[in-house]
């Protein structure tokens, strides 16, 4: 195994994280935006309407795109374990 395919794995393997976190970061993202604004306009500094928006959002978030993240790491995981053989020798 030669350190590009090593760096060709790691690269994949981030790649597939990013991916992963990046529905529910940016759900959280909008929700914490949107709630702040309120916050502020309001002037309520409540730490709860802080976090049961953001937890909703996220469950909502991992409902809807859940399948489209098991399928695509059930992929990558094929793919990695598929190339064992090739990786070894």
């Amino acid at each position: 195994m030669t350190p590009g395919v090593v760096m060709e794995i790691g690269r994949q393997a981030i790649e597939v994280t990013l991916l992963m976190a990046a529905p529910m970061l940016l759900a959280a993202l909008i929700v914490g935006l949107i709630v702040s604004i309120f916050q502020a306009a309001t002037q309520l500094n409540e730490a709860t309407l802080q976090f049961v928006p953001k937890l909703v959002a996220m469950f909502i978030v991992l409902i809807i795109f859940g399948p489209w993240m098991l399928q695509y790491l059930m992929d990558y995981i094929q793919r990695l374990f598929g190339s064992i053989p090739q990786l070894i020798g």
